[in-house]
């Protein structure tokens, strides 16, 4: 089954065309970091004119490299449109949808709605075929922060999530206080790795509650009062440790909780996905401890850790196994529960 899969929630358009949710054809993406680089993070209104400019080009360039042109396949070979129609900026969410819905009309193919999050989780599908539910995942990136059991290919059941800031946000800030050019998380990886993880102690915040649960704002402000600090005292900031700190007291907010979901459902299969998943520090983390519980850890490569088609192409694919599917009424949301199905 071949699935034109379409993806525009941030500032990343993308289309993929993914066959029987495990082979990517082609991934076509059009980056618009080096035009938000200029504000230090994404303008949204910038962002959706973006997108449709680069839609349509984008969607031809997808159906010339996936080879259905010289492959004996047609574009009538094209079984469905999938596409990403929750959580993301609105605008730039209703590009994707408007166009998805414009070609599943012109083509008459089926249209797949496709949570966002879901399709982070099933990059791991594309990375690793042998993968298949039930298994935790870490999803990590600029806008969340969830462990989710993955039950099922459409079944999820959130275990924890942050409470306030997401973990890629304050990477991001901490970076951008720091001089780093957008986006921060890569650049602050990078510098971490020359640093004195143990330089500057940074808060660890205990809540009440759920112990799965995690809050990075105070982290967050501690890191960004620390620079202030010797900002106004004249003092020099050593940016490698600090990075390395900081990045630290993230891996510590993230790794034992999800490896606590891990030991209480029994499972040992854990997943990370989402942009913060390329993190060094973090993946490294979990290979250790996954290593000493006996786990199997599956990290996609990065190329498949930040936004992109193929995986909307992937859990399009299980979505429409699964039964679901839009007519011209599909609407974007902003905000939407991972484990709510669409027809909800």
């Amino acid at each position: 089954m071949n699935i034109l899969s379409v993806e525009s929630s941030c500032d990343e358009t993308a289309v993929a065309i993914v066959r029987d949710g495990r082979e990517i054809l082609t991934d076509c993406i059009a980056s618009q970091v080096e035009l938000h680089k200029l504000y230090g993070g994404v303008v949204p209104e910038i962002a959706s004119r973006k997108h449709i400019e680069a839609i349509y080009g984008l969607a031809d360039q997808a159906l010339v490299t996936s080879g259905l042109e010289t492959s004996g396949l047609r574009r009538e070979d094209l079984d469905a449109i999938a596409v990403t129609y929750a959580p993301g900026l609105i605008g730039a969410v209703l590009v994707g949808v408007n166009f998805a819905k414009a070609a599943a009309y012109a083509m008459g193919l089926p249209l797949v709605p496709v949570h966002h999050i879901r399709g982070h989780i099933a990059a791991n599908y594309l990375a690793y075929p042998e993968l298949e539910p039930p298994f935790i995942c870490l999803v990590v990136s600029g806008g969340h922060t969830l462990i989710v059991d993955v039950r099922g290919y459409t079944d999820f059941r959130i275990l924890g999530t942050t409470r306030d800031d997401a973990a890629g946000e304050c990477f991001d800030k901490v970076a951008r206080v720091l001089g780093m050019p957008y986006p921060g998380g890569a650049a602050l990886d990078r510098c971490a790795k020359t640093g004195d993880e143990e330089k500057y102690p940074l808060p660890h915040t205990k809540l009440s509650g759920n112990p799965l649960d995690m809050s990075f704002s105070g982290l967050k402000t501690a890191a960004l009062n620390l620079i202030h600090m010797h900002e106004q005292k004249g003092e020099s900031v050593d940016v490698p440790s600090l990075c390395a700190s900081f990045s630290k007291a993230v891996s510590e907010m993230l790794v034992p909780r999800t490896m606590q979901a891990l030991r209480e459902t029994g499972y040992r299969k854990l997943a990370i996905a989402g942009g913060v998943a390329a993190n060094s520090w973090i993946r490294t983390e979990f290979e250790r401890e996954c290593a000493a519980m006996g786990a199997t850890l599956y990290k996609p490569p990065l190329k498949l850790c930040g936004d992109n088609g193929a995986m909307i192409g992937s859990q399009g694919y299980y979505e429409y196994l699964a039964g679901t599917c839009a007519g011209q009424e599909l609407n974007a949301f902003a905000t939407r529960p991972i484990s709510m199905d669409y027809s909800e």
